[in-house]
């Protein structure tokens, strides 16, 4: 179903690069990903970022060093004519992986000290960048925030959140594009923010039992070998209908006039390659339908396109390295 409003945001299509993601990041951009990305025929990059990477002693104390990296890796995205996409995949006071703490005592959404710090830092990079237009850079505010609870983050704590981070972006560069990730991986869009006039990011991993099959966390190495349709470990189908009724909420805020963006999808390599690609594909015609672009998880890697690291595949050389040229041919059409 195609709605009737265009997606305000610009189709863009490309990767996550990871190296500022970590605590083993080695915090060096590497310029072939960004020259190869555009040679395949692709616009963006998205950099899920570590914030602890760049402070000190102290969650208000930079490294200079480390910043400059960023500003290296905004540089390759001017050169090789790549929307760079920074986003706080750790943000003081919070991460969405399980039994993570912050090393300053930080929590974002309920402390006063954890959200000065996150806009502390998201001032930093607006001061930074603030020559640099939208169409070239972006912000992804902070990497998906938890799925509301009385005990944990609540709605409001999240809305209250990002109003005061984007206020504070906006008094120094009102025209900076931001985005918002989903708040609850189960059909996670914020109707509440519309007011706001910035972006909103879903994700692509829907059903979890193929896009995580046997992936190396959590609860993956329980699911059941896939297939698509699929009856996934608690018992849900999933099939084209059931995908077209988890994005609808996300057709319905492109009504509304919010830009959508799919800041993350793919599948872990342990999944059936035949499987993989056709349920990626009714994503990607879904996604298409609506006017949304999207970034593979990563680039190279058991997430990406290059050097993949499954055996069902028939690799084409790429510059020294095995690219999928299945994938590619699938993401060519989408």
């Amino acid at each position: 179903m195609t709605g009737s409003i265009a997606n305000p945001l610009p189709r863009w299509r490309g990767f996550n690069l990871q190296h500022f993601y970590t605590e083993k990041s080695d915090c060096i951009p590497v310029e072939d990903d960004y020259r190869w990305i555009a040679e395949l025929g692709f616009d963006f990059v998205r950099l899920p970022m570590m914030y602890t990477l760049w402070v000190d002693d102290d969650p208000f104390k930079v490294k200079e060093d480390v910043l400059a990296r960023i500003d290296e890796a905004v540089g390759f995205g001017e050169k090789y004519g790549l929307h760079i996409c920074l986003n706080f995949h750790t943000a003081p006071g919070y991460r969405c992986s399980r039994g993570w703490e912050d090393p300053f005592g930080l929590n974002l959404w309920k402390d006063a000290r954890g959200l000065e710090a996150f806009c502390f830092h998201w001032e930093l990079f607006t001061k930074r960048y603030r020559g640099i237009p939208s169409e070239r850079l972006s912000f992804n505010l902070v990497n998906e925030p938890p799925r509301p609870s009385d005990e944990g983050m609540t709605r409001m704590d999240h809305e209250r959140v990002v109003r005061t981070v984007v206020g504070s972006i906006r008094a120094i560069d009102p025209t900076r594009l931001i985005l918002a990730d989903e708040v609850d991986e189960l059909n996670g869009s914020m109707p509440e923010l519309i007011d706001l006039a910035i972006g909103q990011a879903c994700r692509g991993y829907v059903p979890g039992a193929i896009s995580h099959y046997k992936a190396t966390w959590g609860r993956n190495q329980d699911y059941p070998e896939p297939t698509w349709p699929s009856t996934s470990d608690t018992g849900d189908y999933w099939d084209r209908a059931r995908l077209e009724e988890y994005y609808a909420p996300w057709a319905a805020l492109i009504r509304e006039g919010v830009g959508v963006f799919c800041g993350e999808c793919g599948c872990f390599n342990k999944t059936p390659h035949a499987v993989f690609l056709a349920w990626f594909e009714d994503m990607l015609q879904i996604l298409k339908s609506h006017g949304v672009g999207y970034a593979l998880w990563t680039f190279r890697g058991s997430f990406g396109i290059l050097d993949f690291g499954r055996q069902d595949v028939d690799y084409k050389d790429f510059h020294g390295h095995k690219l999928d040229r299945a994938l590619l041919d699938l993401l060519e059409r989408y």
